[in-house]
């Protein structure tokens, strides 16, 4: 698949001034409203419009297992993947709480996870595999499997946008993923593992540099291609597919794509390596505790929303950035003007 194949709008570059305008006659000093103003802005070019409107938010958290777990790589037994999923599927969780408080509609996608579970209204089954292949031996999953996974996600998320959704969040849980996030960091930031491994949920120094060595025999055995969906399937994961095939169907779709953390993170690049138009539609939510989400954001000139200290994944912090993310597109669509105000304007004043 080449990048001309998914046809992402770019934004209408002559609306950026007139959007810029309106915000600077708001009835407040140029620019005060900072970050909001800018994310404002953001999502009026992503809508085309003056008056944005966030219409049916949704939160995808999408769950997948790892063999790369058999080398050790997490301290957590695998079994939490299944047994999360059961607890964000009856509201638990801190997704099943966040996406509750923040008002977006939280389903789980089955993406890979070594369970079989009974049919839930929540529940969107976009099975590949029973997990993926222990990567430090074999590719983590086929060219076929991993082309199935990233048009499940493309299929789910275009089904959202048909029924009027114009805002999605991405969130994953499977124990283990942050070592074929690290690989995957690794290979498309050109960065040494060394520098995209963490503790992930929970090891010690020791750990992460045992982590960090089994990302280096991964990638010496299997190489890395020009490719990226084969680095995909060398060393990721069914979550990690889904989400990104999810996240270019968003862009198509002109949709809000809420980044999580290091995991959603790692998606997004890939992502932006099938099409880098995809970054004009991301509000990447906040920066992890993760060493390698911080360079990751860095590597796509991203800046964060939020600096909250999260580190649970799930999507937790993109519910929160649409806590924000909603004030911002008030901002622009409903906040008084000077002139509705009857206030004197002070849009000529500049502040350094």
């Amino acid at each position: 698949m080449k990048n001309n194949q998914i046809n992402i709008p770019l934004p209408d570059e002559s609306l950026r001034a007139k959007i810029q305008h309106k915000l600077d006659n708001k009835a407040k000093p140029v620019g005060s409203l900072g970050r909001l103003e800018s994310m404002a802005l953001q999502v009026g070019m992503i809508q085309n419009t003056l008056t944005p409107v966030l219409s049916k938010p949704v939160m995808l958290t999408v769950a997948a297992d790892h063999g790369i777990t058999a080398e050790g790589v997490s301290p957590c037994p695998v079994e939490i993947t299944w047994q999360q999923v059961h607890n964000f599927l009856s509201g638990g969780g801190g997704i099943g709480l966040l996406s509750r408080v923040y008002g977006m509609e939280l389903w789980v996608v089955d993406a890979g996870v070594n369970y079989r579970f009974a049919p839930h209204p929540r529940l969107i089954e976009a099975k590949v595999a029973m997990g993926s292949e222990n990567f430090l031996h074999q590719p983590a999953m086929s060219q076929e499997q991993c082309m199935q996974a990233f048009n499940n996600g493309r299929d789910i998320v275009r089904r959202f946008a048909k029924e009027g959704s114009n805002v999605v969040g991405f969130g994953e849980m499977g124990i283990g993923n942050t070592t074929p996030a690290s690989a995957l960091m690794s290979i498309i930031c050109n960065l040494p593992v060394d520098e995209c491994v963490g503790p992930g949920a929970g090891l010690n120094s020791e750990g992460v540099r045992h982590k960090a060595n089994v990302i280096k025999a991964a990638i010496e055995r299997h190489g890395v291609s020009e490719n990226i969906f084969e680095n995909m399937a060398r060393f990721g994961g069914y979550e990690i597919a889904t989400i990104a095939g999810g996240m270019i169907e968003a862009a198509v779709n002109r949709m809000v794509i809420l980044v999580d953390g290091f995991i959603t993170t790692a998606a997004m690049l890939v992502a932006k390596e099938i099409n880098p138009a995809v970054l004009n539609y991301a509000v990447f939510a906040h920066e992890g505790e993760e060493q390698g989400h911080r360079k990751m954001l860095r590597h796509m000139n991203a800046s964060a929303v939020l600096q909250l200290g999260l580190r649970l994944g799930e999507g937790t912090g993109s519910a929160v950035a649409y806590g924000v993310l909603k004030g911002a597109v008030a901002v622009l669509s409903e906040m008084t003007s000077f002139e509705e105000a009857q206030v004197i304007n002070t849009s000529h004043i500049r502040f350094n």
